[in-house]
């Protein structure tokens, strides 16, 4: 059964450490680096790491640690020029110049000095596993992806794969890739297509065979030029068709404006779709992989209540996620902004859980969800000793500290919820006439009935709900109080 099962590609991880990053820090990057390699279909075998006060202009790394690169994927070691692209000279200037522009803030913190200079002052971080250059009689198949822990411009990425001779990824491509992959609802596929187009524009190569010119209509220009026209093209109509996909969106959320909404945010993998199914009973996807939901799921808390929660599983964050994905999931991640209440679903069993939260508290003050009433909670505490629980509970005195496989944690962040809405609620009477008797189910929507009797002028009913819903059912029915 071995035979039939596929190869994985192999790859190996580069990080580069700048003095601000501490060794803590820095293996937890690469840690996350590898899962997200290994989500997107990879092994990675082996990792370079190295401290640098900056990314190396032209090839990220010093000459040595691209050489070491070298040797584990084959390649030459060197930036050879046979290979060169065909760009014009108006382009090679572009490129140094966004280059040494994005140098420039590391520059302005750190001493001036050249790549030589630099590399002999560099340390090589220790990597998480031995690495191993295969010999010539090893018949071990050597790594053949490279995935670097920043982004990277296009030059960067073409002199990688030409001084490795493997391709080359960097951490935005590898989550694009992975989004690409997850999307499932056409809305989805539409939001990831804007971003990895958006993401691949800049990075789009002259070709060195004949389709320098082309004939015909838009003779004259290049083949990369012609590309790029073509996404302008999609990146328009994918936008239009997205504008009118988030109306009807608007339109629904619109309708449930009266509505008691709890929305699940949180990094990735953090345990949201679980907590999901746990409180709803809905049949979300649950995996144990990066990026694993990518579509806000809306389902009513159960058993229901009256007036009905509705909960909604948000898309996870993750460090360095790029802009043009939060740009894109910003209807999605609209849902966050106008809930009631926020659950922030930390895996508290995690090492960098601290700096996971802070990483989606940034996401939601980007778009203003920051203000939004929310309450902290600390899942997959059942993977923790009593020691880390008290931990945990020192630093966070006010979380909820849970785990989505327990019924009764389950059951307990369920009331948690109802009581924050009933701390909100008012009560009032309500004179329904016998003529009206059809809005009833208007009613047992929005409150809950405390008590009821008639009388000659028809139901009158003790309700308990939001004041907004109250506000609208006392005008409703004349002669209530």
């Amino acid at each position: 059964m071995s035979k039939n099962t596929p190869v994985r590609p192999r790859a190996v991880l580069v990080g580069v450490q700048f003095p601000s990053v501490s060794d803590t820090e820095h293996a937890a990057d690469l840690a996350e680096l590898r899962r997200l390699v290994h989500t997107l279909g990879y092994d990675a075998v082996a990792t370079v790491s190295q401290r640098r006060t900056r990314l190396a202009s032209g090839t990220v790394l010093g000459t040595g640690k691209l050489k070491e690169l070298a040797a584990l994927t084959g390649g030459a070691g060197v930036v050879t020029s046979g290979a060169r692209t065909a760009t014009s000279k108006a382009r090679e200037r572009w490129e140094a110049e966004a280059e040494e522009a994005a140098e420039g803030e590391a520059d302005a913190e750190a001493p001036e000095a050249d790549d030589a200079e630099m590399e002999e002052e560099e340390e090589e971080a220790a990597p998480p596993e031995e690495l191993t250059v295969p010999s010539e009689g090893d018949s071990t198949p050597r790594p053949t992806v490279v995935v670097v822990d920043h982004e990277l411009s296009p030059s960067q990425l073409r002199n990688l794969e030409k001084a490795t001779g493997a391709q080359v990824l960097d951490r935005t491509g590898v989550i694009v890739d992975i989004f690409h992959r997850h999307a499932r609802s056409h809305e989805a596929r539409m939001q990831v297509e804007i971003a990895r187009l958006n993401y691949l524009a800049p990075r789009l190569r002259e070709s060195t065979g004949g389709r320098e010119r082309q004939q015909g209509r838009g003779s004259g220009d290049s083949a990369v030029e012609l590309d790029r026209r073509k996404i302008r093209d999609r990146l328009a109509e994918l936008r239009e068709g997205l504008a009118a996909i988030q109306r009807e969106q608007d339109h629904r959320r619109y309708a449930r404006r009266d509505q008691l909404r709890v929305a699940l945010v949180g990094y990735t993998n953090a345990g949201k779709s679980s907590l999901m199914r746990a409180l709803t009973g809905s049949e979300v996807l649950v995996a144990d992989q990066l990026f694993a939901t990518l579509d806000t799921t809306v389902r009513a808390l159960q058993p229901e209540t009256r007036p009905r929660v509705l909960v909604s599983d948000t898309v996870g964050f993750i460090q360095k996620l790029p802009h043009d994905l939060v740009a894109s999931f910003r209807s999605t991640l609209d849902e966050a902004l106008e809930a009631s209440l926020l659950l922030y679903v930390v895996d508290a069993s995690d090492p960098t859980c601290d700096a996971q939260l802070e990483v989606t508290r940034a996401v939601l003050r980007e778009i203003g969800a920051d203000a939004v009433p929310s309450r902290l909670l600390l899942n997959k505490v059942d993977r923790l000793d009593a020691e880390a629980r008290d931990a945990l509970r020192t630093r966070y005195p006010d979380a909820l500290q849970l785990s989505a496989h327990r019924p009764e944690d389950v059951s307990g962040l369920r009331q948690h919820i109802i009581q924050f809405f009933e701390a909100t609620m008012v009560e009032a009477d309500l004179v329904i006439p016998y003529a009206s008797q059809g809005r009833l189910g208007e009613v047992y929507e929005h409150t809950t009935v405390v008590s009821q009797e008639f009388d000659e002028h028809g139901r009158k009913l003790r309700v308990r709900g939001l004041p907004a819903a109250i506000a609208r059912l006392t005008q409703a029915f004349p002669g209530t109080r």
